[in-house]
């Protein structure tokens, strides 16, 4: 360009080529200083729209006017209806903040989708990533003071420290605004709305299968615990009926138990008399 629009080379046009020239002379010493350039492209956003001297008017779209249901007018796929509007209106969001993009950033934007649109797969990523949004845009043109203009670097930095504040502030509310907006579409989302309606009901089945499941498991441990007494009385009965046998067999080969009693008695007696007569 310094060559196309030097004025040794534009005899026959020498005044518009001065001024090119000029511009191009400009350019070059800002690209030339890290800090000038750093400087020019921190608010390249607000050049481009007017400049950095309060001429600069936000044209960011209004998102206010559409916290209110007379934006649209039904829930169909119609130029008015909710899904057209609010699409629209995020595509125009998406499009300013691709305007304040720098070229090596590679983030996507979900799309609003339409009535039709599956939940999974485009309705739930939509107001996964609008519910965090966060702004691109630097705000440089909500500065109230030009670092250039500063007499030293303590000055500078207080600049810097006023405007950061100034951006920051800026940024955060309308990280804000937009994310009340998506919650204020969100609950009036019907797709949103069905797909709740079909979670509380799938969840009302689960809970219906639990509670008829943890009803069989009381009735197989009452069962269980039945059987259990049952078999433990099976088992008294069979050692009884053991016993009983066995004093039976005893009976037969020895005889009356009540006699077999007396006779230890007698034999007892005998044995303690002995004893004391040995004394």
């Amino acid at each position: 360009l310094a060559l196309k629009w030097h004025p040794d080379k534009n005899l026959e046009n020498a005044e518009e080529a001065a001024e090119q020239f000029k511009l191009i002379q400009a350019a070059y010493d800002v690209l030339s200083d890290p800090q000038e350039r750093a400087w020019y492209d921190n608010h390249r956003e607000a050049l481009l729209k007017g400049g950095v001297r309060g001429e600069y008017q936000d044209d960011s779209l209004d998102l206010l006017q559409y916290f209110t249901v007379t934006c649209y007018s039904g829930y169909g796929d119609e130029e008015k209806g909710f899904y057209v509007v609010y699409r629209n209106i995020f595509e125009m969001i998406v499009k300013e903040e691709m305007e304040c993009k720098n070229e090596e950033a590679t983030e996507e934007f979900p799309t609003f989708g339409d009535s039709q649109s599956d939940y999974d797969t485009v309705v739930h990523p939509f107001y996964a990533y609008w519910q965090s949004f966060c702004t691109q845009k630097n705000f440089a043109w909500k500065e109230e003071y030009d670092t250039r203009q500063a007499s030293n670097r303590w000055e500078k930095r207080a600049m810097e420290k006023e405007n950061k504040k100034t951006r920051d502030k800026a940024r955060k509310e309308r990280n804000e605004l937009v994310r009340e907006l998506v919650a204020f579409i969100r609950k009036r989302d019907r797709r949103v709305q069905a797909h709740r309606k079909l979670v509380e009901e799938q969840n009302a089945e689960k809970a219906k299968k639990v509670e008829q499941l943890r009803r069989q498991q009381k009735l197989q441990q009452a069962k269980l615990a039945e059987q259990y007494k049952e078999q433990s009385w099976i088992t008294m009965s069979e050692l009884e009926k053991e016993l009983q046998q066995m004093e039976a067999e005893y009976e037969k080969e020895f005889g009356d138990g009540s006699d077999y009693s007396e006779e230890m008695k007698e034999v007892e007696e005998e044995q303690q008399t002995e004893g004391q007569s040995l004394h």
